[in-house]
């Protein structure tokens, strides 16, 4: 998959996915955390979402025009620094006990991380032969799960347990909502300390990468070397390309099923009288299925045709989350938890798929559309949230009711793995 000439590149470049996965997936549980400690709606809560998926919907095209004017290395120093800005932004929004100011901050983070995946996707795909880049994209996100579990496991036992604000009486009843302003300041401050930490901390991380990165010599592949062509015909033809066009839809999809269930695994577990460091450990085995299952198919990528298995993931996703709808208790939860076996390929298959017949000189511009697919985690979670605060929808917890949306997102993604395979 890799010839030797590129893997110092790979590796670099793969380091990438594992930085954005982390801020996925720190983020996620904090759309909870900030809804206790702020005293929020599940709706207002989840625009944490809104904010962060916003950046990418924001920044994606600005970051392509930026690469085709320039070059793919520019493009992830530039990314970089965005993402360590947002990341020390959390310093003061902390200071100010500002919801709107953390959203702020993560919405320039997400500046960054657009440049990141619009530059890291298309340069790992071009980095070899044409036949096996959906193999290797596939190995590359391998390592956006391991990046998502470090965050996850900073988020479940050194953010989460260290929050005051989610202390519990006997009878598993929030003692924060019962106390008086002054004592809910003092838990304020320090809560919001405890978030603000893991984001500074990765803010130096991200530097130190930059520092590496801007000393490193990258290769040309073709990808930084694209004839000039106007961005009206470049616009045209991905338009008429209608594998790209449906992928780009099929990725809107995804990306919002993805958010919503891993986003809302805490409230699901919450509503059966479990805490969100608790919770946040079903994330965590969510996670490492989601990575073992990346590998998995990945290898199986070999023998069967990467169209059929997105089908038949898609298929297995509905079912375990039909019964995230129906299955009220424990075993509801653990087909939640399910669900992200069956999603571990699908991003970068889709992105695979939808850039197979994408012409050279149009894949950056290509590859910022797939990336402002992510969008569709910034508009889902919001109504799942709009549902979950009704309480019960027709005498269902509306929590369960709530994963409809991420059921006919996997049916979407059948439709496009079925299409592909069987509609060409």
């Amino acid at each position: 998959m890799i010839e030797r000439k590129y893997l110092l590149t790979f590796i670099l470049i793969t380091t990438l996915f594992a930085l954005w996965g982390f801020a996925n997936d720190i983020t996620n549980p904090m759309v909870a955390a900030f809804q206790t400690v702020m005293e929020l709606s599940a709706s207002k809560a989840s625009m944490v979402q809104f904010a962060f998926y916003g950046g990418y919907a924001t920044m994606a095209l600005p970051a392509a025009f930026f690469i085709r004017r320039y070059s793919y290395k520019r493009g992830i120093l530039l990314g970089l620094s965005l993402y360590a800005v947002g990341a020390f932004l959390f310093i003061p929004a902390a200071e100010l006990q500002s919801f709107t100011f953390f959203c702020f901050s993560l919405y320039i983070l997400t500046f960054g991380l657009a440049f990141l995946e619009t530059t890291a996707n298309p340069f790992i795909l071009s980095l070899g032969s044409k036949e096996t880049a959906t193999r290797r994209l596939n190995m590359a996100q391998a390592f956006n799960p391991m990046g998502s579990l470090m965050g996850m496991a900073v988020a479940s036992f050194i953010v989460l347990p260290q929050l005051w604000s989610d202390r519990r009486d006997p009878a598993g009843r929030l003692i924060f909502s019962s106390l008086t302003e002054a004592e809910k300041a003092d838990i304020r401050l320090h809560d919001l300390a405890v978030i603000r930490d893991p984001y500074v901390a990765i803010g130096l991380v991200v530097l130190a990468i930059l520092i590496i990165i801007a000393l490193t010599k990258m290769p040309q592949t073709g990808a930084d070397t694209t004839e000039d062509t106007s961005v009206r015909t470049s616009l045209r033809n991905l338009w008429h390309n209608h594998l790209y066009r449906e992928g780009v839809v099929a990725q809107v999809f995804y990306v919002a099923a993805q958010i919503m269930v891993w986003t809302f695994i805490i409230q699901y577990a919450d509503n059966l009288g479990i805490d969100k460091a608790t919770a946040q450990r079903y994330n965590i085995v969510a996670m490492s299925m989601f990575l073992f299952s990346r590998f998995f198919s990945t290898f199986m990528m070999k023998y069967v045709d990467t169209r059929l298995l997105l089908m038949l993931f898609a298929i297995g996703a509905a079912l375990c989350t039909a019964g995230t709808i129906v299955i009220v208790g424990k075993a509801g939860l653990c087909c939640l938890v399910g669900i992200s076996f069956f999603m571990s390929l699908m991003f970068p298959t889709i992105y695979g798929i939808a850039l197979e017949n994408v012409d050279r000189k149009d894949a950056t511009l290509g590859a910022a559309f797939l990336v402002m697919a992510i969008v569709g985690g910034a508009l889902m979670p919001p109504l799942q949230g709009l549902i979950i605060d009704q309480g019960f929808v027709f005498g269902h917890p509306a929590v369960n009711a709530s994963f409809v949306l991420p059921l006919f997102c996997f049916l979407i993604i059948g439709l496009y793995g079925y299409r592909t395979r069987y509609c060409k």
